[in-house]
């Protein structure tokens, strides 16, 4: 559990400088074809497999296994395809640049076209038309709060894309135009920003911290041919038995679907605990089994430790039937307890960052000002200036959509403030942990709630927050966080990454518009409601307004009791980072108690718990070669994961079998 451990110091293979990572030109027209290619089947292929087949997610979360499994048949199908048709002494072949570039673009379009953007912002603009009854009175409360160019207000319009046409025509593209695009006049200032804060914090994070960047590992190694001295990934015989484990595991499931006979697996249970007031899951998630091999031991230790140790004090509180109320709205953790403590311990993990940043902050300041004695930002895909510009113009636009649907300007910066405080938090916690399913204990909408007390909104106000859920509610991937990995990764484009910023926009352009296309066409012709996934389009939808109605129908005041919640946690998380920059015999990484008590840990600790084991086992017994030849072991579990989620959605597809859910994390 010691912070000085082989990972710590290891760069992995594919980062290294290898012939294959130095061959070629990155941003080619070939590249950016099969990377528009590929954001184009991911942008309008998972709304379909999500929507209608009703498979295993694969744009669900931050591991974008929709891009795994693409660069997978790029890498293995195309170019070996390629190589064969080229003629003697030449290759045709994408090359290891080339194939980065294009999965970076497919890795940022899978954060768009289901829980990114696309399936919360179509039905949640909707439903407060749709579900609207005497007995929620939204017709009343929320509707005239509404600004008009923001949803359609047509009832046919809306009745339809809930419960499909009823009648032979045309979807009705023209009333969703103006809609569609007030909210781009949003969400396009808001990725640049993030784009933006990502490439001023990215050497601080790879050069100076040398953050693990987990989920990096392999699609570079997948592409780049492995490091000096190590066979290349696809042919190490590991990486195979890995990759069969969840393979053969996923595929028994998936045709126990189609012959209930044959035996299927049980990857799931749970044990009832504290006098059957609790229940301890037990489930294995092979993925990220394979994302924490690659990281700090005490950071997987901190995971599971954190969240046993919540899951404990929740049951004593269970059984002493201690409660604290409060309602800070839909998703999060359910305990407003545990919610305003990780609150807390988020502002905490960013500002602390920021802190220990401040010698390259002040470099990147000089080089914004002209200053001597500035950092030379040759490297990265914008000049700090101009990030430092773009930052500012794209939050400042945010700030003014919010004010034209209706936000209090004063409220403005505190919304805003929690919001990037989230993004960057859980940014950091996936590039340093490999939580590839990291949620954050809040949202800033209820933290905004509880921290100004709902008077400061006022009707129209809430209304405007509800409309955040959009972007800042169900936090389950991010543009943020794909374009993190993506800036770290382009660290293998030569001659210059400045191209880097065009194909990231055009796979945004892509994945917007392929999956806003594709949702619509599919809610229309088959109703959203009636016959699509009834979370996004039923349940998720609803979840917002019925916070804001709440609200609306029994204002709150400033909680003061949050306010204390959250400045222990803050209080506990800067001891925590204190004490683990202090002293390298300190087992606890804050990160731990920043998200060990989030909801969706509770599915993952035994996972966590799982390769902390496996991996001290190795590293103390084997020392650093165990280490790395076990790797292409767990990288395998990652790949034969999103492989068989992936081909069984294919089949699916052809056979008419529907929800044939394998895997969900």
């Amino acid at each position: 559990m010691s912070n000085q451990e082989p990972t710590q110091k290891m760069v992995p293979p594919g980062l290294q400088e290898t012939p294959a990572v130095k061959a070629g030109r990155a941003f080619t027209f070939r590249a950016l074809l099969a990377g528009a290619t590929g954001s184009l089947i991911i942008a309008v292929g998972v709304p379909y497999g999500t929507y209608v087949v009703r498979g295993s997610y694969m744009d669900l979360d931050y591991s974008t296994p929709a891009a795994i499994f693409l660069l997978l048949i790029l890498s293995l199908g195309v170019n070996t395809l390629l190589r064969r048709l080229s003629p003697p002494g030449r290759s045709w072949a994408l090359s290891p640049p080339e194939l980065i570039v294009a999965y970076i673009m497919m890795a940022v379009a899978c954060t768009l076209p289901v829980m990114g953007f696309t399936a919360q912002v179509l039905p949640t603009i909707t439903a407060p038309f749709y579900f609207a009854n005497s007995g929620n009175r939204w017709e009343e409360i929320i509707q005239p709060h509404l600004p008009a160019w923001l949803a359609p207000r047509d009832p046919v319009v809306v009745r339809e894309f809930f419960e499909g046409m009823r009648r032979a025509g045309d979807v009705p593209w023209g009333a969703w135009v103006v809609p569609i695009a007030g909210w781009l006049a949003f969400l396009l200032p808001f990725h640049f920003a993030c784009l933006c804060m990502m490439v001023l914090l990215r050497r601080q994070w790879c050069n100076r911290e040398r953050l693990a960047y987990p989920l990096t590992h392999l699609p570079i190694e997948m592409v780049a041919g492995g490091g000096p001295g190590a066979k290349p990934l696809f042919r190490n015989p590991l990486l195979w038995i890995g990759f069969a484990i969840p393979f053969v595991l996923g595929s028994m499931k998936a045709l126990h679907q189609y012959f209930p006979t044959f035996p299927t697996p049980t990857l799931e249970a749970s044990i009832p605990m504290f006098r059957n007031l609790m229940r301890l899951s037990l489930r294995g998630s092979f993925p990220m089994i394979g994302f924490f091999y690659l990281v700090n031991l005490d950071t997987t230790f901190s995971l599971w430790f954190f969240n046993l140790l919540a899951f404990c004090i929740r049951g004593v509180m269970a059984i002493m039937a201690v409660e604290y109320k409060e309602s800070l709205g839909p998703y999060g953790t359910p305990s407003p307890i545990f919610a305003h403590l990780g609150m807390g311990a988020m502002f905490v993990l960013v500002f602390s960052g920021l802190w220990y940043a401040r010698p390259h902050l002040r470099e990147v300041w000089r080089t914004i000002t002209g200053r001597p004695g500035g950092a030379d930002d040759s490297g990265e895909v914008l000049s700090y200036r101009m990030a430092f510009i773009g930052m500012c113009a794209g939050v400042l636009c945010m700030a003014a959509w919010l004010w034209m649907v209706g936000m209090p300007l004063p409220v403005i910066p505190i919304l805003l403030l929690a919001a990037f405080v989230l993004f960057i938090g859980l940014t950091r916690v996936v590039v340093e942990s490999g939580l590839a399913e990291a949620v954050a204990s809040t949202t800033a909408m209820g933290f905004s709630v509880s921290s100004l007390g709902t008077a400061a909104f006022g009707p129209k106000g809430l209304v405007a927050l509800g409309l955040c859920y959009v972007w800042a509610g169900d936090l389950r991937t991010l543009m943020m966080t794909s374009t993190a990995n993506g800036l770290r990764m382009g660290e293998l484009a030569r001659p210059s990454r400045r191209p880097l910023v065009g194909a990231i926009f055009l796979a945004i352009l892509i994945g917007l518009f392929g999956s806003l296309a594709m949702t619509l066409f599919l809610a229309y012709k088959k109703g959203g409601g009636l016959n699509l996934n009834n979370w996004f389009f039923v349940n998720g939808p609803q979840s917002p307004w019925r916070y804001v109605a709440d609200r609306m129908n029994n204002p709150t005041g400033v909680s003061g009791s949050g306010w204390l919640l959250e400045g222990l946690g803050a209080g506990i998380m800067l001891f925590l980072t204190i004490m683990r920059q202090r002293h390298v015999w300190w087992p606890f990484h804050p990160i731990g108690f920043a998200v060990g008590t989030t909801w969706i840990m509770d599915q993952i600790w035994l996972s966590a718990f799982i390769c902390w084991a496996l991996k001290l086992a190795i590293v103390r017994f084997g020392g650093l070669r165990a280490f790395r030849t076990a790797r292409p072991i767990f990288l395998g579990l990652i790949l034969g994961q999103f492989t068989c989620n992936g081909m069984w959605l294919i089949i699916d597809s052809f056979t008419g079998m529907k929800g044939n859910q394998i895997f969900w994390i």
